[in-house]
């Protein structure tokens, strides 16, 4: 006999049960479990002393499984009707998923979209099961040649383990990268639309509480998405196995340099659209989501200016902060110091219309140690100097009121891939931030990947409110991404986080990102360039080591 303790109260089973058969939950409220600290899916067989905690769609970790398992749901649908087609699904924008029929010529019209939408609210009203099955690798492999899908079978074959899970729903088997809901029946919560030949999938969102948030087009951000995904088809990186053919002795120097090519001709077609309006430029202003490479980024742009004859200043916004006894407090009574209102913005605005002016100024010199801003640096500048801003506010309009908004070039940065593990199964662009922001903080703070992970809910809710509402109205989208540099993160990453222990509350977090990792060959970095924006997190770079 053993206890579970579960939705307050102690049980006393004395047989394997099902955690599904022992909650009370008739309106499919939760969707995966924690068991001793152990993400389940509900199907999960307790056999043990356990304490199960519940997680509904205000957890990330709920939502990543509703997420997996939509995508089966997308691809089932997709099977049944249109067996002949194969789909790609990526991530999109405004937090969405698109889905590309792959044959040639072929665009998902409204004709297509209703269909796939009847036929996946009919496997939903059916409420069928999802079963998990086993396989080899050598049988998973087969399989999925036999099915013409071999994009799963040669990413599989990176695999570790010898086996594999599948799911199998009526007739229809597939492998997800993650875990799944019971039944179809949970996946009531979405919306379908076309969307320039291709079929837009919305799910509920943590950050939405649980419900699907609004979409909003940003076709600034979608031109930056097709663009990486030509250049992953252009370098042949499609999916994870594409890219590890990469990682050999004849070819995987070419293919890094071919990726910081791709870096420095965005960066001369940003330097040519500054120094075409360079008459009107003043503030040149850059900010991105953690770790997107702002440093090493706002480095190689002052000197791709430098080399059009434009002598940028760079001002860092850490300088204005606001006296420690002065910052905003946070919803837990901490200082918010991501808060705008944590900077002296009116003393910004005057320095900057100062500058502008020809005026000299004493910058300020913020002492993190002492809480406090003390006499710094003066300095004055010529009317054709422009002045590169860097930060989490540097695209809100609050933080610079005083600068005509024709005198602003708004730049924002972030890693926008378009790789896959598989066709069904697209990567996070948020996991490969805090992967970089792993390795840079093992690397320079000394912060273990536990301390890490624990900030990370903090930092993405500062994104949210701070970043994201400002990205669309920018003059340029900055891809950061590295196709290569996952295969380089992955030496550093790994052991970072296989330190995480079973019972730290972020273990979950820390398994699925070395399932993650486990996929990619490893690449040496000796070839990585030294002014690489990944060299930012890996160490090694020709620019001085700045944080973030």
């Amino acid at each position: 006999m053993f206890n579970v303790n579960i939705q307050n109260k102690t049980l006393k089973l004395d047989e394997r049960t099902p955690i599904l058969s022992v909650i009370d939950d008739p309106a499919k409220t939760y969707y995966v479990a924690k068991v001793n600290n152990r993400l389940r899916e509900l199907t999960y067989e307790l056999c043990y002393d356990s304490n199960v905690e519940l997680l509904d769609l205000t957890n990330t970790d709920a939502v990543k499984v509703y997420e997996t398992s939509f995508r089966y749901l997308i691809a089932h649908a997709f099977h049944n009707l249109y067996p002949d087609y194969q789909i790609k699904i990526c991530y999109a924008i405004s937090r969405s998923l698109m889905v590309t029929v792959l044959s040639p010529k072929t665009q998902i019209d409204k004709a297509m979209l209703k269909a796939v939408k009847k036929e996946m609210d009919r496997l939903v009203s059916q409420d069928l099961p999802f079963e998990k099955m086993m396989m080899t690798k050598e049988e998973a492999y087969d399989y999925f040649v036999s099915q013409g899908q071999t994009d799963k079978a040669e990413t599989l074959r990176y695999r570790p383990e010898k086996t594999c899970h599948f799911y199998k729903c009526a007739d229809y088997l597939n492998y997800m990268h993650g875990y799944m809901v019971p039944s179809t029946g949970y996946l009531s919560k979405y919306n379908l639309f076309c969307y320039d030949g291709n079929m837009i999938a919305q799910y509920p969102r943590y950050e939405a509480k649980g419900e699907i948030p609004p979409f909003n087009d940003e076709p600034t951000f979608a031109k930056v998405l097709n663009r990486a995904h030509k250049w992953a088809k252009l370098c042949n990186a499609e999916i994870i196995s594409d890219m590890n053919a990469h990682v050999n002795a004849d070819t995987y120097v070419d293919f890094i340099n071919m990726n910081e090519t791709l870096h420095n001709d965005m960066l001369h077609e940003l330097g040519g659209l500054i120094a075409n309006d360079i008459e009107n430029i003043r503030l040149i202003c850059i900010a991105g989501p953690s770790s997107s490479g702002k440093t090493t980024f706002s480095n190689r742009l002052r000197i791709e200016l430098m080399s059009r004859g434009i002598n940028p200043l760079r001002i860092s916004l850490d300088m204005y902060y606001k006296n420690r006894d002065e910052i905003p407090l946070d919803e837990d009574g901490a200082p918010d110091f991501e808060h705008i209102n944590s900077l002296d913005v009116q003393l910004f605005n005057e320095h900057i219309q100062a500058l502008i002016e020809g005026e000299e100024v004493e910058l300020p010199n913020y002492e993190f140690e002492k809480g406090r801003s003390e006499h710094g640096t003066k300095i004055r500048i010529g009317a054709d100097t422009p002045i590169i801003i860097e930060g989490i506010h540097a695209l809100n309009d609050q933080l610079s009121y005083a600068i005509p908004k024709h005198q602003k070039f708004k730049i924002y940065i972030a890693p926008q891939f378009q790789i896959n593990i598989d066709y069904h199964n697209p990567i996070s662009y948020t996991d490969i931030r805090l992967l970089r922001r792993i390795v840079r903080d093992r690397k320079y703070r000394g912060a273990s990947a536990e301390r890490t992970l624990e900030m990370w809910p903090s930092v993405r809710r500062g994104e949210f409110k701070w970043i994201y509402p400002y990205q669309e109205g920018c003059n340029y989208v900055y891809n950061s991404a590295l196709t290569y540099e996952l295969c380089v993160l992955k030496k550093y990453a790994l052991p970072a986080l296989q330190e995480v222990s079973q019972d730290s509350p972020y273990y979950v977090t820390a398994s699925r990102l070395i399932r993650f990792l486990k996929y990619f060959n490893e690449m040496d970095e000796k070839w990585v360039p030294c002014n690489s924006l990944l060299r930012e997190f890996i160490g090694g770079s020709c620019f001085a080591e700045v944080d973030e």
